[in-house]
């Protein structure tokens, strides 16, 4: 006799229903028809009434009496609906990130509640003129003063909103009710959509593509006719024009009565994002993004699934837009790490599109100047289909590049932020009314100690990673627990500039009204970008002139079109390698690239000054010289010998309580039960155990934490492990007041 599988069904998508399951039985002869996410005929409640439901999660045991659990009635046939199909991709991310099945559903079911509808009423005659006319005259002789306002008002306007008539002409239900019965008038509702503020009504006329453009838009849709759904990595320079393809490729896939979801990294592209794609598609775009009430989110969510829009556009979360026939996902700027979740499940949303499109039979187009090594690795095994565009649109010429070695400059008694060759630009921009880019490379200010006389940093030698230092006077590894004491003076060329490194954006504010008073300056960091509104405002008023120099961090080079910006100075490019982080020289080369990328875009030439310590690093001079493919070359080498994605995988294991000595012995018992499965399975001459030590940030809000790494070249058998240590979890009594994250190539640090 074969074993009974049960189903967890949800009979209501909103969100705050998803902890509410039922368990039903599945009749034999559908063990083989159901899967996550099947929609399912249930007898729900006493009187047994036949309702639908979604399968989330199988299992072996019953959670009640066996005897009141009911079978279910049968598959509801036809496509897999939309719901079915999220279900199905928290399934995959569940398996893929770890997570439990709630989390996950609650991650592509982004609209935590359902939220009131709000209905725009407009009264409107149904009479003749005329007739509304003697209406009106047999009213004023009852005296109906009120009745004869609104009727004046219509015969002057056509139509009047519903609630204007109410609140400013002072006119009650019962009235427009009286008229509404009389034949009159009538009342039309219509469902009124919160965060669309798109008025566009007429069109912007399409750019004619150059010939790179329009190899490659033909080859995308000469794919699509053919019905093979492929995934592309559009890798081109630099303010080449990938926007334009973009657009084009779009205008094809909705004409195919398909929807289109564009993933942009952050809030602050939003702007100049949508106006582009509002200017082509007028009001079939909508966005989605984290500053919008919850309101707007339903909403637009809602217009979606409605097929009331084509396009939606926003950062990560958009990806779970639920529209009923996706033809394609296109992911911008594809290498940025905000594309990471930090929180359970933490996907990538590079991974997980790709999964989506393959659930429906869509494209997936990423598109970057400075691709990730994980795409371009794929797209040299033939995993992905590589897109060029080698040169910029309208022949505009790339940026000259300056390298300033500061370390010349503190010989030259310059201890200024600033380097003489980025003073003199700054004041011949100023003079030619030009506009300045100043980029601060904060990204990783987290104590890494450097040599300011010859640029040597403190690393890790069992790691190659900078070491952290902290405030009981030592250097910290946080991948292996590795620790020396701060030096006093370099031990490379015996220094005593040896310190912790960093500044801010308001002290280069600061410096630069001291330095440069005629200059008028906009500031754009985490600080002055906090409101709903601030992104565009900032952004709008550079674009319209009202101010020289824009000085911001990595928030302001990425994707922005300033036509006038011919200068960008890169304030200190040592920060971003040195964070701690196997990934630094990667971050490090696509921020410099993407600055230097934001100069001479229009007819002026551009040029751009790099301030580093470290002249010599490939990832600095690869690119100066603009030379992606040996970076990715020199790169890829350093991963391999070191067993770093994308030629290994690594699987984090993050331990969390709010008593040390708990934790301290649950890290030892992982590592120890994990290094047991790991010989077991035969795993332990290929797979590495790392750790456990103090995370970066090793106690906040109470709470301890700490990690260990597992590397491994295959992926599959990293989600094993997962598994391993999630059931024994679990099921383990020594564990109690513990709690774990799992995380599958982490791009931020630990």
């Amino acid at each position: 006799m074969s074993k009974k599988l049960y189903a967890d069904i949800i009979i209501d998508i909103s969100s705050e229903s998803l902890d509410k399951t039922y368990q039903y039985e599945i009749p034999e002869e559908l063990l083989e028809k159901v899967q996550i996410g099947s929609p399912v005929e249930i007898p729900f409640g006493a009187k047994n009434r036949r309702i639908h439901g979604y399968i989330i999660e199988f299992s072996q045991k019953p959670k009640i009496e066996e005897t009141k659990i009911k079978p279910i009635c049968g598959i509801v046939t036809g496509e897999l609906a939309i719901e079915g199909q999220l279900i199905l991709l928290a399934a995959w991310m569940k398996e893929n990130y770890g997570a439990t099945m709630n989390e996950a559903l609650k991650t592509v079911i982004p609209v935590k509640k359902r939220i009131k509808e709000e209905i725009k009423r407009t009264i409107v005659p149904i009479v003749e003129l005329e007739q509304l006319e003697q209406i009106k005259i047999q009213a004023l002789k009852k005296k109906h003063v009120a009745k004869v306002r609104l009727l004046t008002e219509l015969l002057e306007q056509k139509e009047l909103p519903y609630e204007l008539v109410i609140q400013k002409l002072a006119v009650s239900r019962s009235t427009i009710e009286s008229l509404v019965k009389a034949g009159v008038i009538r009342v039309e509702a219509v469902k009124k959509y919160r965060g669309n503020r798109q008025k566009l009504e007429s069109q912007v006329k399409k750019k004619i593509l150059n010939s790179n453009q329009q190899t490659v838009v033909d080859r995308i849709i000469e794919n699509e006719k053919r019905g093979q759904n492929k995934t592309y990595l559009l890798y081109g320079v630099t303010g080449s024009g990938k926007t334009e393809v973009y657009l084009e490729v779009i205008e094809y896939i909705i004409a195919q009565h398909k929807q289109v979801i564009v993933l942009i990294p952050e809030i602050s592209l939003t702007y100049q994002t949508v106006k582009r794609f509002s200017e082509r598609f007028l009001d079939r775009v909508s966005i989605l993004n984290s500053k919008m009430s919850q309101g707007e989110r339903y909403d637009q969510s809602e217009r979606a699934r409605r097929g009331e829009i084509d396009i939606m556009i926003g950062p990560r979360s958009a990806l779970f837009t639920p529209f009923p026939n996706l033809g394609m996902i296109i992911i911008d700027e594809e290498h940025e790490a905000s594309y990471k979740s930090e929180m359970p499940p933490k996907y990538h949303a590079r991974e997980t599109a790709i999964e989506r499109a393959n659930l429906v039979g869509a494209s997936v187009i990423l598109g970057s100047a400075t691709p990730s090594l994980e795409t371009f690795y794929r797209t040299s095994i033939g995993e992905y289909e590589l897109l060029q565009l080698p040169n910029r649109a309208n022949k505009a010429q790339l940026p000259k590049i300056h390298v300033v070695d500061l370390r010349e400059e503190l010989k030259q008694k310059n201890r200024s932020m600033f380097s003489r060759l980025l003073k003199d630009f700054i004041c011949d921009r100023l003079t030619k009314h030009q506009q300045i880019m100043l980029f601060l490379n904060r990204r990783g200010y987290a104590g890494f100690v450097s040599c300011r006389s010859c640029g040597h940093v403190m690393r890790c030698p069992h790691c190659d990673i900078s070491l952290t230092s902290h405030k009981n006077g030592t250097l910290v590894c946080h991948y292996c627990g590795y620790e020396e004491p701060i030096p006093q003076k370099c031990p490379k060329c015996g220094s005593h500039y040896i310190a912790a490194f960093g500044t801010g954006t308001q002290k280069v504010e600061e410096m630069v009204k001291k330095e440069f008073p005629q200059g008028r300056i906009l500031r754009m960091d985490a600080d002055t970008t906090k409101s709903k509104e601030s992104y565009e405002s900032i952004l709008s008023a550079f674009a319209n002139h009202e101010a020289d120099i824009l000085i911001g961090t990595q928030m302001i080079v990425k994707g922005h079109d300033f036509p006038d910006v011919t200068l960008v100075g890169i304030l200190a490019a040592d920060l971003s390698l040195n964070t701690g982080d196997y990934r630094a020289a990667e971050r490090t080369y696509q921020l410099l690239s993407q600055a230097a990328g934001r100069a001479g875009r229009g007819n002026s030439y551009g040029e751009v000054v790099i301030q580093t310590y470290q002249p010599d690093h490939y990832s600095i001079e690869t690119a100066a010289a603009g030379d992606y493919e040996n970076f990715f070359e020199q790169e890829m080498a350093y991963r391999g010998l070191m067993g770093y994605p994308p030629v290994s995988h690594i699987l984090v294991l993050l331990m969390l309580a709010k008593e040390e000595e708990k934790l301290i012995f649950a890290s030892e018992l992982f590592a120890r039960v994990a290094k047991e499965w790991i010989s077991q399975t035969k795993q332990e001459t290929i797979t590495k155990v790392i750790g456990p030590a103090a995370a970066t940030l090793s106690k906040a809000k109470d709470i301890y934490r700490r990690v260990l790494y597992f590397k491994q070249p295959n992926y599959a058998i990293l989600v094993e492990l997962k598994n391993f240590l999630e059931a024994y979890f679990l099921y383990s009594k020594q564990l109690s007041g513990c709690r774990i994250q799992f995380d599958f190539d982490p791009l931020q640090g630990y």
